[in-house]
């Protein structure tokens, strides 16, 4: 071994020198590793790392040790904290309830910088009379270093759930909503974060706030204009409004609607819309700030953010909208609203769908220019695209059929619209939703969508050999049946065998509704020859001409008009006469509706045709006195109906018959009117606020048990065991 050193360059003595340096220096290398801060400073040592990627066992050390130390450190000073707190606190009691406001606004100081460390701040939170003494201190100084050490502390020990409880118990929400008017800026960030961790986190402290008057004094701090601070303050007002009626109101007295509006539309900061945005959805439920949200321009502001990249943020914006739209129906400069709501009808996100379909079927109820500028963005195919690919998610397909149903009448565009649906592959699948397992609400609209597309003579064919028609007398006779009192079903309590059944309820739905739409939907299906054909074969003309004794004059005048169509043919004059037509027609003549009573006259000129002149006069007179008796000679006949030439030779042409009259069976809200069926629009969704329901959009929805019932179908809807459920919304009218 020797003999190798001289090889190396090194001699014997300079290796024993090397190791004897080394042996000297070892425990300075530990404490070079554990307590550096010891050493002399420019001491040099010498290092027995051979591979720098290697660390010695001793530098290995180093880490833990350190870590080690500070936690023995933090200990020893944690228990001195608390020690000297403990000490101080007594003193610090008395001089915060010194008279000298000198002497409090120093102890004030003192007792928040003790409040930043976490032992003296347990400490400060385990003394009730410490707490007292600050919240006092709040309450009776107008000096303003007092004001920011109290409420400085009150902050900081808001951050642990014992420091709240010992706030909320020293009457602290009451002084600090009195600080909410503080003009500075420090004292108002503490006191609302310390107000918004109270009623996050304290029970009890939301009423507290309430009745100090801190809705009020929050809707006041709207009018600042820092970001950060205002998402606190529209977060305090979400909790304090969410499920309390009363406190809504005072947000509305305050003038909240129009300063969350103004925030929606001034700020670009993501969480502050979020917030507000929650605010408006929980207002947007209350049928006093509706109105009020919407003459601000909340749904123009709310359109805005529609296109935003934060799903939390556009979600709100939609469901606040969705809450909305039944009360922004007549609502100008929606034009972006719309487009927005038609582009997001592609989302993959299913509640967005949802709600873009159900604000689109609300807004366009009634309101021309918002249906012309749906179908002019594309609407029509963006929707027919929505119900394909929704299959049977009632929840999309009913609001998005809805939206079509009005997208198909009444307005300029609306023919283009009726073949825009044939053009886009609609109809295949608009037929199938009236087939299960679709239930009633989604199978009403669906007739009144097929009762639209059949006012396009283009769409006859294409509706007839998707088996529409056998489809449309299928739900008339059930539905007949259930309001004649023939099923066999059993419901609370007893129905009579010959009267109605008032109200047979099914999802919401009367199957007095069902009624009316079917013989709506088949008496313009029946304009066209191989239509009528289908339906004088499939039975049906007896239960439409049962329907001319209805009680409901819509039911008679639809019940009239399909008979119109028919009696057409002379085959189908025939039959209508054999099933003993002729005495009730002949009785609703004198029908106080104009429009059932031209019907009923036209049946009966038809069916007369092979009679002779003698009948023909008798009849023309006794309805032209008919007529006069009620000065209605004029407004009875439609451009789309005209009269046989001998009823034309009495009364000359006249105006639409599908025109006013007296409201639907739909009881309630659910009334609607002819011609093309718009009618109402839907409620919001109760109970929107955040956090309720989640992932619902379109209310309550029941599953409901196809399973087999006596005497009815199994392909029917699933009628109600109770005939007051109603559904939890409902859109329109047929």
């Amino acid at each position: 071994m020797d003999q190798g050193f001289p090889q190396s360059g090194y001699t014997q003595e300079q290796v024993d020198e090397m190791n004897q340096q080394l042996n000297q220096t070892r425990s300075q290398r530990v404490r070079a590793a554990m307590f550096p801060e010891t050493l002399d400073e420019g001491l040099e040592i010498p290092s027995t790392q051979l591979d720098p990627a290697q660390p010695t066992a001793v530098q290995r050390l180093s880490e833990p040790s350190q870590m080690l130390k500070h936690a023995v450190v933090n200990l020893i000073n944690y228990q001195d904290d608390a020690d000297l707190a403990t000490r101080a606190i007594p003193e610090l009691i008395k001089l915060l309830n010194d008279e000298d406001q000198v002497v409090v606004s120093q102890a004030a100081m003192m007792v928040h910088q003790l409040s930043k460390k976490e032992a003296s701040r347990h400490a400060i939170m385990n003394s009730p009379q410490m707490v007292a003494a600050l919240v006092k201190a709040i309450a009776n100084t107008n000096d303003l270093e007092s004001t920011k050490g109290a409420v400085g502390t009150l902050h900081n020990l808001s951050m642990h759930r014992q420091g709240l409880l010992a706030i909320f118990k020293s009457g602290g929400i009451p002084a600090l909503v009195k600080l909410l008017s503080s003009p500075v800026e420090s004292v108002l960030f503490y006191t609302i974060t310390t107000l918004h961790n109270l009623l996050l986190h304290q029970e009890g402290s939301k009423m507290a706030v309430r009745l100090a008057g801190g809705l009020q004094k929050m809707v006041a701090l709207l009018q600042r204009n820092n970001v950060k601070f205002l998402a606190i303050v529209t977060d305090c007002l979400q909790i304090l409004a969410y499920g309390n009626q009363e406190s809504k109101l005072i947000i509305l007295a305050s003038q909240g609607p129009l300063e969350l509006v103004r925030i929606m539309r001034s700020y670009d900061y993501e969480k502050l819309l979020w917030t507000t945005s929650r605010v408006l959805k929980v207002l947007s439920v209350c049928s006093s700030n509706k109105p009020a949200i919407v003459e601000a321009g909340g749904m123009q502001a709310l359109a805005m953010h529609l296109g935003h990249p934060s799903q939390r943020l556009v979600q709100n914006c939609l469901w606040t909208l969705r809450n909305l739209s039944d009360a922004g129906t007549k609502i100008e400069n929606l034009d972006n609203l719309m487009q927005g709501l038609v582009q997001l009808l592609g989302s993959t996100d299913v509640n967005i769908v949802t709600c873009a379909a159900g604000i689109l079927s609300n807004l366009t109820c009634n309101n021309q220019k918002n249906k012309v500028t749906v179908c002019q963005v594309g609407g029509i195919e963006a929707l027919v695209r929505t119900i394909i690919a929704a299959g049977d998610r009632e929840e999309i397909t009913e609001p998005a059929v809805c939206a079509l149903r009005h997208l198909t009448s009444r307005h300029p565009e609306c023919e283009v619209s009726q073949n825009a649906v044939r053009l886009q592959g609609g109809l295949p699948t608009i037929v199938r939703l009236m087939h299960p397992p679709s239930r009633w609400p989604l199978v009403k609209a669906v007739i009144g969508l097929i009762r639209n597309l059949a006012l396009c003579p283009a769409n006859h064919a294409p509706l007839r050999e998707n088996g529409s028609i056998p489809r449309l007398v299928h739900l008339l006779i059930r539905a007949f049946q259930d309001t004649q009192g023939v099923s066999t079903l059993t419901r609370g309590g007893s129905r009579g065998s010959t009267s109605q059944a008032a109200g047979s309820y099914a999802d919401g739905v009367r199957m007095e509704e069902i009624v009316e739409g079917t013989v709506g939907a088949l008496h313009i299906l029946a304009r066209e020859g191989h239509n009528r054909a289908i339906i004088r074969g499939l039975s049906v003309i007896p239960i439409f001409v049962q329907l001319l004794y209805n009680e409901i004059e819509n039911i008679q005048r639809v019940a009239a008009g399909v008979l119109c169509e028919l009696a057409a043919d002379k085959e189908g004059a025939a039959m209508i006469e054999q099933e003993g037509a002729t005495a009730p027609l002949t009785e609703l003549l004198h029908s106080r509706n104009e429009g059932v009573a031209t019907y009923a006259a036209a049946v009966l000129f038809r069916m007369s045709e092979d009679k002779g002149g003698e009948y023909t006069k008798r009849l023309s007179q006794e309805l032209k006195s008919s007529l006069y008796q009620r000065g209605q000679e004029e407004n009875l006949w439609g451009n789309d109906h005209m009269a046989p030439a001998d009823l034309q030779e009495v009364l000359g042409q006249v105006d639409s018959v599908y025109g006013q009259g007296p409201p639907s069976v739909a009881s309630g809200p659910r009334t609607y009117t002819h011609p093309g069926y718009d009618g109402l629009p839907v409620e919001e969704l109760q109970g929107m606020g955040i956090g309720s329901h989640p992932g619902s959009t379109y209310g309550q929805v029941q599953d409901m048990d196809m399973g087999g019932h006596q005497g009815f179908d199994t392909d029917m809807p699933q009628p109600p065991q109770d005939n007051n459920q109603v559904a939890a919304w409902y859109d329109t009218d047929l």
